[in-house]
């Protein structure tokens, strides 16, 4: 007798994930309007159960509700974008500190990986995957370093990171080798001073890291064409 697979329904925790996937791949750019119904048809549900998916995203500040308007992918302005770069310049020198503190070998090499990974990607102009995995390094930090606030702090910055490198930096600049989101040159050297366990010095790297992508911004927007929401949402990823 031949097995039926069901799929199981979706949860708003599914959802929530697919949508800031597609934010952190850049198929959602800032500005795009999220309508609920056709959200609501991409996913299969109803619309009652997509409010509250964006009103989760609005108080990460990944989404912007108004009013009578309806909700956005947010558009970050240029002082809410160093604001960011300010903020993760405060805490992810701790993490850093704290990933040493913990670090196994095994540890080490999942980042090398994620490093190793990237290059790859950007060598097949993989420009999407090349970003996520410049902030999956990031995350991958915090998640050894076990704090559980800075952790959570720090994946919202990610997901706002994405956002602002979308805003200000064209599609050429994207195409860079280390304009995309964090070069892995700069990676390299920031895991050179965590293998040697020097808390010191790779807090240094990691402030250094951040000033610098922060400084490769180009304070300009340009319009893009909206996606096809049931496109992104409408197939099971």
């Amino acid at each position: 007798m031949s097995e039926t697979t069901v799929a199981l329904p979706l949860t708003d925790a599914d959802m929530y994930e697919r949508m800031i996937s597609a934010i952190l791949d850049h198929r959602l750019p800032p500005g795009t309007k999220l309508v609920e119904d056709k959200l609501a048809n991409a996913f299969g549900v109803s619309r009652t159960r997509i409010r509250p998916v964006l009103v989760r995203l609005a108080n990460e500040q990944i989404v912007t509700l108004t009013p009578n308007r309806g909700a956005t992918i947010a558009q970050p302005t240029e002082k809410e974008a160093r604001e960011v770069f300010e903020v993760r310049r405060l805490i992810e020198p701790t993490l850093v500190e704290m990933f040493i503190a913990k670090a196994t070998d095994a540890d080490m090499l999942q980042l090398k990986k994620c490093i190793d990974d990237e290059e790859i990607a950007r060598q097949g102009v993989d420009m999407r995957r090349a970003i996520r995995l410049s902030g999956e390094f990031h995350l991958l930090i915090a998640d050894v370093a076990n704090h559980q606030t800075l952790g959570r702090i720090l994946r919202e910055l990610t997901s706002r990171t994405s956002l602002i490198l979308m805003t200000y930096n064209s599609a050429r600049e994207f195409a860079r080798q280390d304009t995309a989101a964090c070069g892995c040159v700069e990676h390299r050297a920031l895991l050179d001073a965590i293998r040697l366990r020097d808390a010191r010095e790779a807090g240094k790297r990691m402030r250094e890291h951040l000033s610098r992508l922060e400084a490769r911004l180009q304070f300009s927007t340009a319009q893009d064409t909206a996606p096809d929401l049931n496109a992104l949402f409408g197939v099971a990823f």
